[in-house]
């Protein structure tokens, strides 16, 4: 079926994988706030998930300016026409024109790792591609001449010929879930990360003329190699890791699917967008052009926990003024699951008895079903250490309603973006304790400068998650006995915290990014230039992104811009050092 008569044209198409509307999370939430705060716009959600019988509860109650959700399947059993029915004879060729498209095909995925990409754009647009498709490429599968190509190309796979077989048919079957589709129009196709979501982004953008943004809120790549392989999630990730890793080979081939599938897309994207400034060089490292990057954090709106603040203002004027006894109450907000640390935080608060620090108690909010074997755990560990007068689990509750009775926010991830959890704490004056991971450096630590000269100092402690515990239970251990015993430290953190957030990460900022962001890929007037038109009025020629990139000599060498120093027409975030 034709999407264009499903669906209408829409400005932005958001490409998400198994989130939004129908799953609550840090990136659902940003996204949420994108179709909200942008009116003016209207906007499509292609939605990719396993199959047909994933949830489908709108979890957010998606704005009218959603004008459709459009799901896509990965599952096999979704495609049977298009791939499981597929025969040999379908593609109308003889023996040797089978022989020679598979040389192609291999030739093509050979020269991903070359870093050239049209070899296989010029393969989609010939047999994937609904709309320009003149045999369907999924039918070689089936022929002798590829079972005799794929024994002469993948020989050094280290794989029998069956094994090798059935593992390129798995990648086969994941790239005709992706780019067989008929998908939906729209001017600039959003996807927020790499893998399967800019796969299908930059094929999309392709096939209905459109342009193709990234957006990483985390690296995709990175994440999804080391949770493949077992390894600690703070551990970075090269292009080059494939070749070198001791690995076997199966889980070689795979390292060698998600690091060139990213390689692949990253060139394809006309900007791609990172949440802090030390993303861009680890994105380098995996294959993305540095050129293309903008930074634009994500943002908080202060008025929305304002009882939370008033509420903290009044507790850090009791603390200060001591000496009165009191418990401290420290949130940890995050899914129970490994990557958040919740085992290693179960140590910290061991060391904390064992030295004589009782005047506490934690709640863990968050849900506990992610991961039942990891929830069991941490239940059975607060028991086997006679945690429990000090620890709570509280499962899901409103965060925004209670965050301001907690004194401290403890996040001992091992992986994180910028999480909106810390900017929600900080918007409320709430100090953090916790790890040195993704852009926690950037929202909690790192000195940001404003045009009128104020440096807004830490608001909490961080520290180094790759010192597995007990090294990393014991320096939050020291970070936390640090913060509840200096009342003066405490004050000053609370206060840099709101700071920060009020200069620097505001959420009508980050906004107004993606707005000019959209206007300017998509062809659009400006917000001013359409107010002055009028409703109606037709599109502006396509512009060329006005981004101002972080430079390739010094991708890390960046400073927060300031709210009263960024141009109207820029995008807030970071930039260059001087």
């Amino acid at each position: 079926m034709d999407t264009r008569q499903a669906h209408e044209d829409v400005d932005v198409a958001i490409v998400m994988e198994s989130t939004y509307p129908y799953l609550k999370g840090g990136v659902s939430a940003v996204v949420h706030d994108i179709v909200v705060e942008n009116p003016d716009l209207t906007f499509g959600i292609i939605h990719i998930t396993w199959d047909s019988s994933s949830p489908t509860e709108d979890l957010y109650g998606v704005p009218s300016n959603v004008r459709w959700v459009h799901p896509l399947y990965l599952s096999m059993d979704e495609h049977k026409e298009d791939f499981r029915d597929l025969k040999p004879g379908d593609l109308r060729m003889r023996g040797r024109a089978r022989t020679a498209l598979a040389h192609r095909v291999f030739d093509a995925l050979e020269g991903i790792v070359a870093g050239e990409t049209e070899p296989v754009w010029s393969l989609y647009d010939e047999g994937m591609n609904p709309r320009t498709r003149r045999y369907p490429l999924w039918a070689l599968l089936g022929t002798q001449e590829f079972m005799q190509v794929l024994q002469q190309r993948c020989t050094g796979l280290g794989l029998s010929l069956v094994d090798t077989f059935w593992l390129m048919r798995e990648f086969f079957s994941l790239a005709c879930a992706v780019l067989g589709n008929d998908l939906p129009r729209a001017r600039v196709y959003h996807a927020h990360t790499t893998g399967y979501a800019s796969l299908m982004g930059a094929a999309a953008a392709r096939q209905n003329g459109g342009r193709f943004l990234l957006t990483e809120h985390n690296l995709y790549v990175r994440d999804t190699v080391n949770l493949m392989l077992d390894r600690d999630m703070a551990l970075p990730v090269t292009a080059t890791d494939w070749r070198t890793f001791d690995v076997p080979a199966r889980e070689r081939a795979w390292m060698t699917w998600w690091i060139e599938m990213g390689r692949f897309c990253y060139p394809s994207a006309e900007v791609i967008t990172y949440l802090y400034p030390k993303a861009i060089t680890e994105a380098a490292d995996l294959g993305a052009p540095v050129e293309k990057s903008v930074v634009i954090p994500n943002g908080m709106v202060p008025a929305a926990v304002e009882p939370a603040y008033q509420q903290r203002l009044r507790a850090v004027e009791e603390i200060v003024r001591g000496p009165a006894e009191r418990t401290w109450r420290l949130a940890y907000i995050a899914r129970l699951v490994p990557i958040k640390g919740m085992l290693d935080l179960l140590d910290t608060v061991h060391m904390l008895l064992q030295r004589g620090v009782t005047d506490f108690h934690l709640d863990a909010l968050g849900p506990t079903d992610h991961f039942p074997e990891y929830y069991a755990a941490c239940v059975e560990k607060v028991e086997r250490l006679g945690l429990s007068d000090h620890v709570t689990f509280r499962g899901v509750v409103d965060v925004r309603a209670e965050i301001g009775s907690y004194d401290l926010l403890v996040l001992p991830s091992y992986n994180e973006g910028q999480p909106i959890v810390v900017l929600e704490a900080m918007t409320a004056g709430i100090p953090t304790v916790g790890t040195e991971v993704g852009g926690m450096a950037q929202l909690v630590d790192d000195p940001l400068t404003t045009e009128a000269g104020h440096t807004w100092g830490p608001a909490g402690i961080l520290v180094d998650p790759l010192h597995k515990s007990p090294n990393m239970a014991e320096q939050l251990t020291e970070g936390l006995t640090r913060v509840m015993r200096d009342p003066a430290l405490y004050a000053e953190f609370a206060r840099n915290a709101r700071g920060r957030v009020e200069d620097f990460f505001q959420l009508s900022d980050a906004m107004r990014a993606y707005n000019d962001l959209y206007r300017e890929l998509g062809g659009l007037p400006s917000r001013e230039q359409a107010a002055v038109r009028g409703p109606g009025a037709g599109a502006a020629p396509v512009l060329e992104p006005v981004v101002e990139p972080v430079l390739a000599e010094a991708p890390v060498r960046t400073e927060v811009v300031p709210r009263a120093r960024r141009p109207r027409t820029g995008f807030p975030g970071l930039r260059p050092a001087t």
